[in-house]
Order: C-alpha cells, then structure tokens, then sequence
C-alpha cells in the first residue's frame, strides 16, 4: 500500500514503541500508587512531562494536562473556559472560533450555543484560509473569554499568524487588566498539524492553550495533551479522580504519555530533515497533477512560507473526490477528502466552502498528506493511475 493519508494519522516510529513496551507489562504500575511500582511510573510520568514541557517551552511542568487526544483537549479549552466564567464569574460567555476549526472545536461551540445559550461567532477566512488578526480584534467584545485559532489547517495546510493573533490579544488582556475587569480572554490554537514542521513555543505564539495528539506525528493513538498557562482557568470536564492537578479525572496512560514525549522528542530533533523531504515531495506531486490532469485547482496558500509541507489538497472539477478515492484504494492507494473524523458524512467540507467554493466544487476535493518515509516513487506510481481514473470518471459524469 502507498500511503497519503498522514494528516489522518502516522504509523507509531519502532523507537516510540520500544519506549513504550516496557510500561505494558514490567512497569506497569499506576502512577497514583504509593508502593515501588507505582512511583517508578509516576517517575517516568513525570519525565515526560518535563520533556514535554521543555520542548513547548513552557514555564511550568504542571501547565501540560495529559488528555485522550486534541478532541478532548478541545472540548477542555473551550467547554471549561466557558463554564468557568459563567457559572464561576458570572459572565455569559462570548466566544470565537474561526470557521476552519476541526469538528472537536466547531461542535462544541455549536453545543455550548444550542444548551446554554452562549454566544458563538465564527471568524471567516480569505480565499486561502488565513485569518485576519484585524478582524479578529474587531469581533472582540467585552464578554468575550475564549478565542480559537488553528496553527495549520488539516485540509487546506494554511499557516495562521497565531503569534500576531496571540499578541493582539494579549494587549487586550492588558487594557482589561488596568480597568480592572475580571472577564477573562483566554486564546487557544490546534497545533496538531503544525507541531510536527514548526516551532510550538507556546511564549513566542503568545498562547494560554494549545493542544496537541500524539499519532499524527508518529505516535500512539489515544493520548494527546492540552498545555494551560499558568493562572488560566478553567472547569474540569471530567470528574473522579485528582489526577493532573484537579483538571483531568483518570487514570494516567503511563505508556502512550510516555510514548508521546519520545515522539515530540524525535519530532523535534527531526523538523528539518522532514521539513524538507515532505515539501519538495509536495512540490513534485502538485507539479505532475496540474501539468497532467486538466480542471484541476490547488486548495491554499500558493506561498510554500505560508503553509504546512506535508499537505496538498485538490478540487477535481466534473467528478467525485470520493469515486477517486475508492478508485485509488483499489490500486493499492490511500488518500482522503476532507478531514478523517467527517468521512462518513455527506456533506462537504466546511473547510473548502468556508473558502468559497461551492458544495459542487468542495465535493471534488481529494486532500494527499504526505510523510517521512513517502518517496518519489510513491508519487510515480499514484501517477500512472491517477489521470486514467479522473478521465475515466468524468466520461461518466453527468456534469459536463
């Protein structure tokens, strides 16, 4: 099989998961126990944490919150930041979120404006999928408290300015502090896609969130995290436990945390080496489609400075990214449309429409991440067959 479909998840590196094997069965203590066992995991739990927080540069070791992934990092941020200031300062909480999020943060706000009536506005985007820091701070009000932006988008692999958002933001949180408002604002990013090619100095993005999973850049599946600066609060979400410092009830998953910090470590020291196979490979598949496929568009940024390497995402005009899709897979080829966790939807992206397209040209849309271990060869071979299934599909398509 050649696989394309990295942005959806990675396979776990043989060093990420030689790390982890031991704490499966010969370490496999729970780092809440008091006897040997136990403290050894609770050690290397907190190694990882500190690894962690040293490769996001953060203050402090307690400001990394071990979640099940960026999905429950997400309804954290936004969902415990909302319920802080409504139920704790007695704020009705207006929220922003750009409308390229991922679903974990776009239906949250859906569900925190359906039950409890708060109020959500969605930040739009240009024809490339960048955010305007100006319009941003215009939709700012004085009940605003939480404000989401994603680093590097899933679908269309646009960078976001998250530091000059970041920034803005917090002169405003200065403004409020000197008139001594106690209404918080609070800005978090997705790093998810971004963290594996770009620097995630949470000081230098000037974020109070930022969350993370560990399997789309090599390792497990089921753990991600959601960093919180110091002095931002927020309501749990889940409850039974003391675990991390009150914020996420649970059992630590000693292994898979342990695995994600050897993933972030390799992650790190890797950056550049990946950086560049990922692009110029990027380069050389958009290149060979434009040049042999017709009625054929990129999706973003056309500046490589101002999107993620790994992702290339197209619209096929006249046909079904889902019949490529299907025709691909039969030839041994995995690629998608849209983000992994919307698949089993028929609707379009709200990515690409959010962009401009229509649901008609969204549907076209065939998203190739790339990975480390991709080669020119992949992009060969998805190129002897590529062409003839497009051609082949749009003789059979009703739209002419």
């Amino acid at each position: 099989m050649i696989y394309f479909d990295h942005a959806a998840t990675t396979p776990v590196s043989l060093d990420v998961l030689n790390t982890m094997k031991p704490f499966f069965s010969e370490k496999f203590g729970n780092p809440s126990s008091i006897y040997a066992l136990g403290r050894e995991a609770k050690d290397s739990l907190n190694a990882a944490r500190h690894s962690i927080q040293k490769l996001l540069d953060a203050d402090k070791p307690g400001e990394i919150i071990f979640t099940s992934g960026a999905s429950e990092s997400n309804n954290l941020a936004i969902k415990g930041t909302a319920f802080y200031a409504d139920k704790v300062l007695n704020i009705k909480p207006h929220l922003l979120v750009s409308a390229i999020e991922h679903h974990s943060m776009l239906d949250s706000a859906k569900y925190l404006a359906k039950h409890f009536g708060y109020e959500v506005e969605y930040i739009p985007v240009d024809s490339e999928g960048r955010v305007d820091p100006e319009i941003v701070k215009k939709m700012i009000k004085n009940n605003t408290v939480f404000v989401s932006v994603m680093y590097g988008n899933n679908e269309t692999g646009t960078l976001e300015p998250i530091a000059k958002i970041g920034k803005m933001i917090q002169s405003i949180k200065n403004q409020r502090l000197k008139t001594h408002s106690e209404t918080p604002l609070v800005f978090h990013t997705d790093a998810v896609q971004a963290f594996q090619y770009f620097n995630c100095d949470v000081n230098r993005l000037n974020v109070d969130m930022l969350s993370l999973t560990a399997h789309k850049f090599y390792g497990p599946k089921g753990v991600g995290l959601l960093y919180i600066r110091q002095g931002t609060k927020v309501l749990p979400q889940q409850q039974g436990g003391t675990q991390e410092r009150g914020r996420r009830a649970g059992t630590e998953n000693a292994p898979y945390i342990i695995g994600m910090a050897k993933a972030m470590e390799r992650a790190v020291e890797d950056r550049e080496k990946n950086e560049k196979i990922t692009s110029e490979l990027s380069d050389y598949l958009t290149e060979r489609i434009m040049k042999e496929i017709s009625d054929v568009e990129t999706i973003g940024p056309k500046d490589v400075m101002k999107r993620l390497p790994h992702i290339s995402t197209f619209i096929f005009k006249k046909v079904e990214g889902e019949s490529i899709l299907i025709n691909l897979d039969l030839k041994g080829i995995a690629a998608s449309s849209g983000s992994a966790c919307t698949s089993g939807s028929l609707e379009p992206s709200h990515v690409t429409k959010a962009l401009g397209y229509s649901d008609m040209e969204a549907h076209g849309s065939v998203r190739f991440s790339l990975g480390k271990l991709n080669t020119k060869n992949d992009v060969d071979e998805l190129m002897k067959f590529l062409p003839k299934i497009v051609e082949k599909l749009r003789e059979m398509s009703p739209i002419k």
